[in-house]
């Protein structure tokens, strides 16, 4: 795999992980912030979020794996 496709499966999956993050702990209801966020709370987005974070994983795993 060429090393500038490692380098973006890499950001991309730190990307989605960071965000899936924040999806899972708004979902519980753990951040509300933002204010007026619509996921506040709302269970499905702790689900979504959770899944995000296993794709953004999955992204990093691919972009360290080796040839």
């Amino acid at each position: 795999m060429p090393k500038f496709l490692q380098v973006v499966l890499q950001a991309f999956g730190v990307a989605l992980v960071l965000s899936g993050g924040l999806w899972t702990l708004q979902g519980l209801g753990l951040v509300m912030w933002p204010e007026e966020s619509f996921m506040l709370a709302q269970r499905q987005w702790a689900l979504y979020g959770s899944l995000t974070v296993a794709a953004g994983l999955l992204l990093v795993w691919l972009g360290r794996k080796r040839n």
